[in-house]
């Protein structure tokens, strides 16, 4: 576990890579799950809560989206002293925890939903039903779309005579032209 100082004038040192951190490279342990300590330099207090409380207090500051709202504020505030306050605490944590463990599956879910609620994607989804139903209404195409291999043929069974008396009737039709 990393431990690092916070000394008097506000800067935190990191006591395994002998270096000053700044809340920055706090939140980034936090988010690369690494553990660590926050402890005053002189009494030895635990100030890890204080630190990460800091750090949402800015990140809320920033505009990156809030997570705690006013009214969340206001009821967790509403909490402490109550006697339900162990309990809300423990709620929260298992709450926080379930979510994170089907982070996964609520976000694929998040984006089923959104997909089938957007309007081009709707739209997609119906030309593309039109584009196959004419596609199997189409001579000489296989529904897929691809040529058909063999397409069909006039019957083999059909004499010379029969083709030869077949054109001589379709000139006979023909208007004649002077």
């Amino acid at each position: 576990m990393r431990i690092l100082r916070k000394y008097t004038n506000r800067r935190l040192y990191d006591t395994s890579r002998s270096c000053y951190v700044t809340l920055e490279d706090v939140k980034e342990l936090v988010l690369n799950s690494e553990p660590f300590q926050v402890l005053d330099s002189k009494s030895g207090q635990d100030l890890t809560r204080n630190i990460l409380m800091q750090i949402i207090s800015e990140q809320e500051a920033e505009g990156h989206g809030t997570l705690l709202t006013n009214q969340v504020l206001q009821q967790l505030i509403r909490f402490y002293g109550d006697s339900m306050q162990g309990m809300m605490s423990q709620y929260l944590e298992q709450s926080i925890g379930a979510f994170l463990e089907h982070q996964d599956l609520i976000r694929d879910q998040m984006q089923n939903m959104i997909g089938a609620a957007n309007p081009l994607t709707m739209m997609n989804r119906i030309a593309d039903q039109n584009l196959a139903m004419w596609k199997m209404f189409s001579p000489g195409v296989n529904p897929d779309g691809t040529p058909m291999q063999n397409p069909k043929r006039p019957d083999a069974s059909t004499t010379e005579t029969d083709k030869s008396s077949r054109s001589t009737a379709s000139r006979r039709d023909e208007p004649k032209t002077r």
